[in-house]
């Protein structure tokens, strides 16, 4: 059954919704990227392997995460509660199935404030960048996703702040894998959590400016 690797930085508000739903016969990894409150504690109260990344950034804990999986299909997914991992298996399926090498979860909002409009303005760009590179058929860059470890492994990813699941993408099409998408729920973030990339006008941003690098290269 497919591992889950939840980057993580300061979700302990999160964690215990996201964890207790994840599907049966799924597995969390929790990357913690040097949290200060009671992320990686809880994680483990709920049965997830912690793997304790000192690198700060997103892709440094996402590929700790992947490089501390064993199990053959691997998803990704936000730790903040705007997922719901009920619905992992939308992308990992196709996968398992052999029907897809890569799949996105693409975001449908619940509300309006589930995805404020300057980061949806900014997916919106990046997605249309990426068509442009890639001739992709995607709309969203969507943080669920799943992929087989091995294959992931063999990318070589190298991003290791925001721009890893753009690179991701990006070295998947350049490699002629099959890449596609599917709907998910986009929900508004727990209680006392704010998302590092679309919770602020500046986390945008960073975000914009890492991706830009990984489109550039």
């Amino acid at each position: 059954m497919p591992e889950v690797v939840l980057p993580c930085l300061n979700e302990e508000a999160a964690l215990p919704w996201v964890l207790s739903r994840l599907p049966e016969g799924y597995t969390a990894i929790v990357a913690d990227n040097g949290s200060t409150d009671r992320s990686a504690q809880i994680a483990r109260e709920y049965g997830a392997k912690v793997v304790d990344v000192p690198q700060r950034g997103f892709g440094a804990a996402a590929h700790a995460g992947l490089l501390a999986a064993t199990a053959d299909v691997v998803c990704f997914m936000d730790a903040d509660a705007s997922l719901d991992p009920r619905q992992l298996h939308r992308v990992a399926d196709p996968v398992t199935a052999g029907r897809a090498d890569l799949v996105l979860g693409r975001r449908r909002p619940v509300s309006r404030a589930a995805w404020p409009l300057h980061a949806r303005v900014a997916n919106a760009v990046l997605a249309r960048q990426l068509r442009r590179r890639t001739h992709l058929v995607l709309t969203d860059l969507g943080p669920m996703r799943a992929a087989r470890r091995t294959e992931l492994i063999g990318l070589g990813l190298t991003d290791r702040r925001f721009g890893y699941p753009l690179e991701m993408v990006t070295r998947a099409a350049a490699e002629g894998w099959r890449v596609t998408e599917a709907d998910v729920d986009y929900l508004p973030r727990a209680a006392g959590t704010t998302s590092k990339v679309t919770g602020t006008v500046s986390g945008t941003v960073r975000a914009m400016r890492d991706m830009s690098r990984v489109l550039a290269r």
